[in-house]
């Protein structure tokens, strides 16, 4: 059985009496244009087009309600691999006086005057999709309105963050501007250009979508320590150095990145994921045990997303046992020639961008330090635990600005200026 593509668009309705609904203005232009290019690119694999009743006449789907009743089919269909959510699907519930709201409810008498709706945020549906089928590669649409490129950015990465998306394409849609976003908080195809930005999408996520990942089992366990005899004191200082200068910046209560140490052959500690790192001492670390080649048992909490990568490094080059890795840019006077490979082939934990991050090392300092720079993402800087830290720190403080982020904007100016409710909600 070939897997499914669904590309999905078109807006809904919410009634609310007789004649009278709210709605989400959409005509399915965008969706028919994904169609069309992924019909191109997912050659091996059954494309289908679902438009709401406002972008097709012969379509079921009107409401909200219907379109959360799809997902519950397709999210049961094993055969379910990718979805474009591009739905334009109405934010509110809506009522007037008490009766309650339905496509047949009273209708209203419009020479009895003015009237009074009540309007609830309506039930949320995206994040249906990988609340159970995380095998499922989801596709996310956000649009603002006269936003700057950071607002777009911090709004867009709400939406992709709290439905675990792996995608999301923002539209601007006064400025008509464009912006993918991915999970490592980084952005592509930010342009006025439409088609090339949905050129630009259906391509990442081919690419993306066929990707291998480690499957981690949370067993009964305590954090370790960040104190522990456990943990290297070298990893200890230079990763309290890192959080000292500000390189694991706060969005939604957690920090991404990571960093660990390898203890032997098949266990390691590692940071624990959806945490804030700058809280370490209060968190503490996880530890993990290889369960074969793709499995891990995780004691306690779930590891980072980037534990493929530091199993992977730690086997293929055993003569390093800590791995830190941030989202910060090269300074542009950085010291080093740190090589770059490309990210946007990859998703950050998968056994692919483990790979590539591995391959991707160079050697500095006699051989003490190794380190690759992921394009548009961040470095990773290897080191054995016997190591001076201060080596360590001085070739990161030569090379990597840690007050900004590696897409480029100030952490002030994507976060500070958004209160945390907007980021959760939006």
């Amino acid at each position: 059985m070939n897997k499914k593509v669904y590309v999905c668009g078109g807006g809904t309705f919410n009634f609310v009496r007789n004649h009278l609904a709210l709605s989400a203005p959409a005509f399915g232009k965008t969706a028919n244009q994904l169609y069309e290019l992924s019909q191109a690119k997912f050659k091996d694999m059954d494309i289908h087009l679902v438009l709401t009743k406002m972008a097709d006449q012969k379509s079921e789907l009107v409401s909200n309600s219907d379109v959360s009743s799809w997902v519950d089919q397709i999210v049961n269909d094993n055969a379910t691999k990718i979805v474009f959510f591009s739905f334009a699907m109405t934010d509110y519930d809506g009522q007037i006086g008490e009766t309650t709201s339905g496509k047949y409810a009273d209708r209203l008498i419009s020479r009895e005057g003015k009237q009074v709706l009540d309007l609830t945020p309506a039930e949320k549906v995206l994040g249906k999709i990988r609340k159970t089928r995380k095998d499922i590669f989801l596709v996310g649409f956000k649009t603002t309105c006269n936003d700057s490129d950071e607002a777009m950015f911090t709004k867009g990465l709400a939406l992709m963050k709290k439905n675990s998306c792996n995608l999301v394409l923002v539209n601007d849609t006064a400025r008509k501007r464009n912006m993918i976003i991915t999970p490592e908080e980084s952005t592509y195809a930010v342009t006025d250009d439409r088609e090339k930005a949905l050129t630009e999408l259906v391509d990442m996520a081919f690419l993306r979508s066929h990707l291998s990942f480690t499957r981690s089992t949370v067993v009964d366990g305590k954090p370790v320590d960040w104190n522990s005899p456990e943990v290297y004191p070298s990893l200890r200082k230079v990763v309290n150095f890192c959080i000292a200068e500000g390189a694991y910046k706060i969005f939604n209560g957690s920090t991404v990145g990571h960093f660990a140490c390898k203890l032997n052959e098949n266990t390691f500690l590692t940071s624990i994921r959806k945490t804030n790192f700058n809280d370490i001492h209060k968190n503490g670390l996880v530890k993990v045990v290889t369960d074969g080649e793709d499995s891990v048992i995780a004691y306690g909490a779930k590891p980072s997303v980037g534990g493929q990568s530091q199993r992977l490094i730690f086997n293929q080059h055993p003569e390093f046992d800590c791995i830190v890795h941030f989202h910060c840019p090269l300074k542009d006077d950085h010291k080093h020639e740190i090589p770059v490979v490309s990210q946007r082939e990859y998703e950050c934990g998968s056994h692919q961008c483990g790979e590539n991050t591995s391959k991707g090392l160079g050697i500095f300092n006699n051989g003490q330090i190794a380190c690759v720079m992921l394009d548009n993402h961040g470095p990773n800087i290897v080191f054995n635990h016997d190591i001076d830290p201060e080596d360590v720190i001085q070739f990161i403080h030569d090379n990597f600005n840690l007050h900004h982020k590696t897409v480029g904007f100030s952490h002030e100016k994507i976060f500070d200026h958004f209160p945390i409710e907007e980021q959760i909600i939006n």
